[in-house]
């Protein structure tokens, strides 16, 4: 077994009307297709199953076609409640491995993620190996965390037959490495942003790991909540308004995934020359978007967000 080297690691009118408008976000739905980040070569190399695409590019890059990588979850899906069809459950139960986000992310998958286990597929959950806060999932926007992850996934993968663990312990090295220069560039960028211009309000919240890392602080969120699947209140919005311009907050930041008809009547009701710039937080964005892969869609995120606090 190959061993990884651990690394560190009128308001009240206005907010109703607000709410009313948060009916019309949209949410993710199943695919009947496994959609795949490795090629397929017809099972000559073990099958690992990824649930979410942005742990599928993660596992993909790190293991350098050691493996096949399938990657359950399509581009602009959104993770909290998507079901996955029979089709793509059965191939999570015929997988080598199955790599999930973990802490309650998939909840729309909970019970598939269960029966896979119960059938003596091998589960291997990110969020297991690395030190999650408060019950929040969304671990990948600290890249050190992503890191930790790697060394614990390792030892699973050199457990199935088939696979070089020199080879593998190699490949996910060299990614570690990506990994620490990531750090390093959002580092510089971020350093360019006055520090009392380091002020956060998400759509929900998804960027509480980043913020801890990189040295924001996150004074609220429109869906204040780990989870899109709940919903604001009147009285929320009308609380984060006035936190927006106690603070001087001019930007909201949305996600590509969920509509942001409640972040824009909310910057609306703040008036206050409020915009919104829409982040990549839940799911990898489609060829051309600079969020084809984990690194990249870091990369944009932070030049998103760095500029947008800088203007």
């Amino acid at each position: 077994m190959a061993t990884a080297t651990p690394r560190s690691t009128t308001r009240t009118t206005r907010a109703a009307a607000v709410l009313a408008v948060s009916a019309l976000a949209v949410a993710g739905c199943g695919s009947d297709d496994v959609s795949e980040s490795g090629s397929d070569d017809d099972g000559a190399r073990p099958t690992v199953v990824v649930t979410t695409n942005i742990l599928g590019d993660v596992v993909d890059a790190a293991t350098d076609g050691s493996v096949e990588v399938q990657v359950i979850m399509p581009i602009g899906s959104e993770p909290h409640d998507f079901a996955p069809s029979a089709r793509q459950a059965e191939a999570m139960e015929k997988a080598d491995l199955l790599v999930t986000n973990g802490a309650g992310f998939e909840a729309g998958m909970t019970g598939v993620i269960d029966n896979v286990a119960d059938s003596g597929t091998p589960v291997f959950a990110f969020a297991d190996d690395v030190e999650i806060v408060d019950g929040d999932p969304h671990f990948w926007t600290d890249p050190s965390l992503i890191d930790a992850g790697l060394d614990a996934l390792e030892l699973r993968l050199a457990d199935i037959d088939g696979i070089d663990g020199a080879a593998l312990a190699a490949n996910i090295d060299a990614y570690q490495s990506e990994l620490d220069k990531l750090q390093g560039s959002i580092e510089q960028a971020v350093a360019a942003v006055p520090e009392q211009r380091r002020i956060l309000v998400t759509n929900h919240e998804v960027f509480n790991y980043y913020a801890a890392r990189f040295g924001f602080e996150v004074v609220g969120a429109v869906i204040p909540s780990l989870s899109t699947d709940a919903e604001p209140s009147a009285a929320g919005l009308e609380a984060l308004a006035d936190t927006i311009r106690a603070e001087g907050v001019t930007v909201i930041f949305g996600e590509t995934t969920q509509s942001t008809q409640v972040a824009e009547a909310l910057a609306d009701e703040v008036g206050e020359d409020v915009e919104i710039v829409e982040l990549y937080s839940e799911s990898l964005g489609d060829d051309g978007s600079g969020a084809e892969t984990y690194l990249a869609m870091m990369t944009t995120n932070t030049e998103l967000i760095t500029s947008a606090l800088s203007a």
